[in-house]
């Protein structure tokens, strides 16, 4: 199915009220299906909130957890993308994107870069994830990452290499301003990255930020999708909630790499002997 349509749910969750965000998604999900949306994407640890500190381990799910059925159940109508706090196999915390298509968990991604400084903690909480992994769903070849990880080129570049031509990523990513200014130089600098990952690589680049207050701190939004042609084609407001969507056609991505051949050219065996040089 190369033609399909993505929804990014830009939504505001409550603090560790796992029960209240599930039945949020299952209402927006619901709505997004209703409108002939194929996928709905919702932000970074959008099932418990970002600032829960100590509640993690009360709040942390395994991906087979009977509460994640709903959502699996529902994925038979349209595919969902949730963040939440998963507990590995060793019992360790990790900050989850989970993917869920048909009835079944397709993939999860655990996020790799955690930052810590300023106002950030997570290495505190969570187990980085070691691994980044195309795969395949039923829309084509799909990567995922989550906030930071879309900061390093690394990830995006070996999604691409990975034969990805969609790349979903979430954030929730915070401000200190007060959310009545109409710019915010998160979203301008962001927005900026998505476009040249998306140009560079000749890859569709969907981006959801969360919105609402937390702790102090103001979630902005500016949720977007961004063409293989580094083009903006949907892009949500700051600081408020919705629900935006665009037309995906993956065929435009072969379009975009015959037209501009910087990424078909591309040759991964000389970064990886420059990376052996320097003794990585």
């Amino acid at each position: 199915m190369e033609k399909f349509n993505l929804a990014l749910a830009q939504t505001k969750p409550r603090l560790g009220d796992l029960r209240w965000n599930l039945d949020r998604h299952l209402e927006i999900a619901g709505q997004a299906a209703k409108d002939g949306r194929s996928i709905v994407l919702f932000p970074e640890l959008s099932l418990t909130g970002y600032s829960v500190r100590d509640l993690n381990s009360e709040l942390a799910l395994r991906v087979d957890d009977t509460l994640l059925n709903p959502i699996k159940d529902f994925s038979r109508k349209i595919s969902i993308g949730v963040g939440a706090v998963v507990k590995d196999e060793n019992g360790g915390l990790r900050n989850a994107l989970i993917y869920f298509e048909d009835g079944l968990i397709k993939k999860v991604h655990y996020k790799i870069y955690l930052p810590t400084y300023g106002i950030f903690e997570e290495q505190r909480y969570f187990i980085p994830g070691r691994k980044v992994e195309a795969f395949d769903s039923k829309f084509g070849r799909v990567g995922l990452l989550i906030c930071e990880d879309l900061w390093h080129v690394s990830l995006p570049y070996i999604l691409a290499l990975q034969g990805a031509k969609l790349i979903l990523g979430v954030a929730a990513s915070p401000t200190r301003l007060s959310g009545s200014s109409e710019t915010h130089a998160g979203f301008v600098v962001n927005s900026e990255q998505h476009k040249s990952f998306a140009r560079l690589l000749s890859v569709y680049l969907a981006f959801v930020n969360r919105v609402g207050f937390e702790d102090g701190v103001n979630f902005w939004g500016g949720s977007e999708i961004v063409s293989p042609h580094g083009e903006p084609v949907a892009t949500a407001g700051l600081y408020d909630e919705a629900l935006i969507h665009a037309d995906i056609d993956m065929a435009e991505v072969d379009r975009a790499r015959l037209f501009a051949r910087h990424f078909l050219d591309e040759d991964p065996e000389l970064v990886a002997a420059h990376l052996r040089t320097l003794g990585y």
